[in-house]
């Protein structure tokens, strides 16, 4: 392995190692040291926008956006030569440093000011890779109490047809998966169990997903070879949500800002966003939030 990237693993690893024990000094130290002897790199940026996420996990709110601030002027400075998406590091760097950004403004009550930032980010770079996050933050901000983004419904897995437009009138639960994602796989003996009960209720599921390229063991794929990959993926790990509708399309994960997976949306009859979780949530919470919604 290049002598560069070794120290790049050490960095990166020493950096969360010393975050996860509260020593930003120290792990601070250790960004500057490499700094010094490489130079601003995307290795670099990357590095603090983990002290920033750290700090913001730990409420040191100037400190996140102080490393916020660092890291996101470093990747952008790079961007100028590159592109984003052209180096690993550099989106990990710019989408943790746009969220720790826009969260810090949060946390100080400037949510409109948070909101404004996030919109602006998404004009940006909403075609990059880091699209995806920038929406997930800005709809964790903004999208409940709104009206539901409509869903792309030009492809399908399986046989189950539904937009939203057609569903309206019933609380709709989206479930948004990977074909790649242990999460997602866990949940689905829950989601069945919340159909049977809230189904005949007038619950509605559906569940989009997307393709990303690859197919197991991250071996890449056309949309020809992953397209029948995730229908035995669905086959395999959720038979008990058969004829559950689900689209197809890298839009929708756009739209709800799907970086994570799963994340849940659950909608009312009316169209209107009343939960946005990404990542998993307990049969629990999801239960008491669907029978608020059903008013029962």
């Amino acid at each position: 392995m290049h002598l560069a990237l070794l120290f790049f693993v050490s960095l990166v690893n020493d950096v969360r190692t010393l975050v996860a024990q509260h020593d930003y000094a120290a792990a601070e130290r250790a960004a500057r040291t490499y700094q010094s002897q490489s130079g601003a790199t995307p290795e670099y940026a990357a590095a603090l926008s983990w002290i920033a996420r750290g700090a913001l996990t730990d409420q040191q709110l100037d400190r996140a956006e102080s490393y916020a601030a660092q890291s996101r002027k470093v990747a952008v400075e790079l961007v100028r030569t590159r592109k984003l998406d052209a180096d690993p590091w550099l989106p990990t760097a710019l989408g943790a440093s746009i969220e720790v950004h826009a969260l810090v403004l949060a946390a100080r009550g400037e949510r409109s000011e948070a909101v404004a930032f996030l919109r602006e980010q998404l004009a940006a770079w909403g075609t990059t890779s880091i699209g995806e996050r920038i929406r997930k933050n800005l709809n964790l901000l903004s999208l409940e109490g709104k009206p539901a983004p409509p869903l792309e419904t030009n492809e399908w897995v399986g046989t189950g047809r539904a937009s939203l437009a057609t569903l309206r009138g019933h609380p709709v639960l989206l479930f948004f998966w990977a074909h790649w994602c242990p999460d997602c796989k866990t949940m689905a003996p829950m989601l069945a169990s919340l159909m049977r009960t809230y189904g005949p209720k007038g619950l509605m599921l559906a569940a989009p997903t997307k393709l990303y390229g690859y197919v197991a063991g991250g071996e890449p794929a056309a949309p020809a070879v992953e397209r029948p990959y995730i229908e035995r993926v669905r086959q395999q790990y959720y038979p008990a949500l058969a004829g559950t509708p689900i689209p197809l399309s890298a839009a929708n994960f756009l739209s709800y800002g799907c970086s994570s997976t799963p994340t849940i949306v659950l909608i009312d009859s009316a169209g209107i966003v009343r939960f946005y979780h990404p990542g998993a949530a307990s049969e629990v919470e999801l239960s008491s939030r669907i029978q608020k919604i059903l008013g029962k």
